[in-house]
């Protein structure tokens, strides 16, 4: 359910954002339990690096996604303003 917040920051580039965090979290679900069922250490060491390097794509994406829509917000803001 999409609150009025989110109908206002409908914003194609955010989407991209959140469907890109999404298809990571979902890779991150994948690697996990292919690191539950490994039982070589080297592999292991493979799926912890493709790990570490996925959530850090996902934390720069949250980084990007909060000053986008601080971004946008500020801009709703001056034209909420303009129209007073």
């Amino acid at each position: 359910m999409k609150t009025n917040r989110d109908k206002e920051l409908d914003d194609p580039y955010l989407n991209e954002l959140k469907n890109e965090f999404r298809q990571h979290s979902f890779e991150l679900k994948k690697l996990k339990q292919k690191l539950l069922k490994s039982t070589s250490a080297s592999d292991q060491s493979k799926i912890i690096k493709k790990m570490d390097i996925i959530s850090t794509k996902m934390e720069n994406n949250q980084k990007q996604s909060t000053k986008v829509t601080k971004s946008r917000l500020k801009d709703m803001k001056k034209s909420y303003k303009k129209r007073i």
